[in-house]
């Protein structure tokens, strides 16, 4: 891992997990200038193991990550453990980095990622990523047919009860923060015929014995025997540096994400939205997927540019 930097680059990655290291991994391939800032704060940290990854499947996030910092430096891309704070659009793109070194670039990938904002109910953040968990398709095979909890927050939640009841048919969902006037025709048909026990009442936390999730306890004193619980986090992307520029917003049901072609390019040309940053459903192996696309298509534009400024 090469941790430098010089002040022009060609292309600025911001975000080191998969999406920024992917992008970087093509550029820096492709003989580009690159410099990947990365703060160091990836979103699956919190787990012990990535899945739904073809031929990484339960592979570490941290270990995962490491090998790909390895893969960028091999073609000369530079590294830097800092948190880009500013940026301004001139002739390029200049951005202010935290500990006040200012970085030039032709091109801008933002892969910044998103930020999970839990529920706020004592002892779920303790266990998140062991037996308090959020996506099935990430967990759901290692907790298979164990007694599942789903925390509700929203009437969104609904959906997350009937996914992992794919996993387990002993499911017990939470209304916590809904009532059940909440809930529509079609989503208690539903829960139903998925064989999903509904209860009401807000949550007090989850119960731990010998550091393992043993049920859920109401804010009434009842407790259900419990061995996961699912919850559906708040997701905040960080995507300070593409307001600062402008760049078009949408609006989803899981936060106001950047307008983005199928490369990733925003409303702002010249800068790239990947992974997270673009969207909340980018898992891992997508997320890779979307920085290699975008790396290719900056490097070609890159080529075309150069060329017609050609006398």
């Amino acid at each position: 891992m090469t941790e430098k930097h010089t002040e022009q680059y060609e292309v600025v990655v911001v975000g080191g997990g998969a999406a920024g290291l992917s992008a970087a991994l093509v550029l820096g391939r492709a003989r580009r200038r690159t410099l990947v800032i990365d703060a160091g704060e990836p979103r699956n940290a919190p787990a012990a193991h990535m899945q739904g990854y073809l031929s990484r499947d339960g592979m570490p996030p941290a270990e995962f990550l490491a090998v790909g910092r390895e893969e960028i430096a091999r073609y000369g891309v530079d590294l830097v453990r800092d948190r880009a704070v500013d940026v301004e659009r001139g002739d390029d793109f200049a951005l202010t980095l935290a500990d006040g070194r200012h970085v030039h670039a032709r091109r801008l990938v933002i892969a910044t990622g998103l930020k999970d904002e839990l529920p706020d109910v004592p002892g779920v953040a303790e266990r998140f990523g062991r037996d308090v968990l959020h996506c099935p398709y990430c967990h759901g095979w290692e907790v298979r047919d164990q007694a599942f909890g789903v925390l509700a927050t929203t009437v969104l939640s609904v959906h997350q009860a009937l996914m992992v009841s794919q996993w387990s048919k002993d499911v017990t969902f939470f209304l916590h923060e809904i009532a059940e006037s909440d809930l529509s025709d079609d989503d208690v048909r539903r829960l139903a015929a998925a064989g999903v026990k509904v209860v009401p009442g807000a949550v007090a936390g989850p119960v731990i014995e010998d550091d393992r999730l043993t049920g859920v306890r109401l804010a009434d004193g009842t407790t259900h025997a419990r061995e996961v619980l699912f919850v559906a986090p708040r997701a905040i992307p960080q995507t300070d540096l593409l307001e600062r520029l402008g760049a078009d917003f949408q609006e989803t049901p899981f936060g106001s994400y950047p307008v983005v072609d199928p490369t990733g390019l925003t409303s702002v040309p010249g800068v790239w939205a990947v992974g997270n940053a673009m969207g909340f459903s980018e898992q891992v192996v997508n997320a890779a997927a979307g920085g290699y696309r975008a790396g290719a298509f900056i490097n070609g534009e890159l080529l075309l540019a150069d060329l017609d400024a050609t006398p």
